[in-house]
């Protein structure tokens, strides 16, 4: 296990070990092993694929060799979902320089975490949970991802997180303190328009709002993904970021504004269980497709000169 983040677990290659492809203004997938056949013998897709890195970190087998045959004719995003970036301890180096290897193992268009924690005293939660936004965690918080750009020579892009409680001690909101985090570390920022939709539903606040005020300038990619609808002991409404079922109405409502003031973004949709065929996940990215390329071109003519 690689500990040392001065030297690489394996040899730097001379020259790119895939293709370049490019990334601008496509809708992709999260990519699934089982689905690696249909992608493979049916029409190629036409935009990208998102790993998650912690399914990657082994040396070799046929994770590996899945990916690789994606990645050789697809731009890949790769997404961390265990770095605990919002941890007050040090990050896991060991973890960062497996994190590392395969950013250059690969070589990823995109590269990104999330503004959350999932470790304590050396153990890993199944969670991303929330953290207060002040000060110091906006120290901490930097610090981190100052070290993660360091080892992997290129910018992290923060994901907004879901969040199901709130801290009394934030001074700060969201969105001020990813603001404050853009700038302090040049980072670029994941915007996740269902984890902006469930939080405002579960704390509410205004999801529109929300998005006015969020730094749409720095962002590098987009995310979309399906909520469950559930209540709390009160009967309150709870959004869960499931990832298990299509994007919600509301959600692709709030996706086609950003676009309009944004620009084509390149655009993810996660799905990560009770897992659909193919072309039922494919259909979804199309969808995506459609309205970047709708809402897209509203922005161009906006911005045209």
């Amino acid at each position: 296990m690689t500990t040392d983040l001065t030297a690489s677990s394996e040899l730097k290659p001379a020259r790119p070990r895939f293709p370049a492809h490019a990334l601008a203004g496509l809708a992709g997938t999260s990519f699934k092993p089982q689905h690696l056949q249909a992608i493979l013998s049916g029409p190629r897709p036409r935009g990208f694929f998102e790993v998650h890195a912690e399914n990657y970190m082994g040396a070799g087998g046929p994770p590996h060799r899945a990916l690789e045959a994606i990645r050789n004719d697809h731009p890949v995003s790769l997404h961390g979902v265990c770095m605990s970036i919002g941890a007050p301890q040090p990050l896991d180096r060991a973890h960062l320089a497996r994190f590392r290897d395969l950013v250059e193992r690969y070589e990823p268009a995109l590269v990104s975490e999330h503004l959350a924690w999932s470790t304590h005293a050396g153990v890993y939660y199944n969670d991303l949970l929330p953290l207060p936004y002040d000060e110091a965690t906006l120290a901490a918080v930097s610090a981190h991802i100052d070290q993660v750009q360091e080892a992997i020579r290129r910018p992290l892009l923060l994901e907004n997180p879901s969040t199901y409680v709130r801290y009394r001690e934030s001074t700060m909101s969201e969105t001020d303190f990813i603001r404050a985090v853009a700038r302090r570390t040049g980072c670029g920022l994941l915007l996740d328009v269902n984890n902006v939709f469930v939080s405002a539903t579960n704390h509410g606040y205004s999801a529109s709002e929300y998005l006015a005020e969020f730094p749409l300038a720095a962002v590098g990619e987009i995310h979309l993904a399906g909520h469950a609808d559930q209540s709390d002991d009160e009967g309150a409404p709870l959004l869960i970021d499931s990832h298990d079922r299509p994007v919600a109405d509301a959600v692709w409502d709030l996706f086609e504004r950003v676009v309009e003031r944004a620009g084509a973004i390149p655009t993810l949709i996660e799905w990560d269980s009770e897992i659909p065929e193919w072309p039922r996940l494919a259909a979804e990215a199309a969808a995506a497709q459609d309205i970047l390329e709708r809402a897209g071109a509203v922005w161009a003519r906006a911005h045209a000169a």
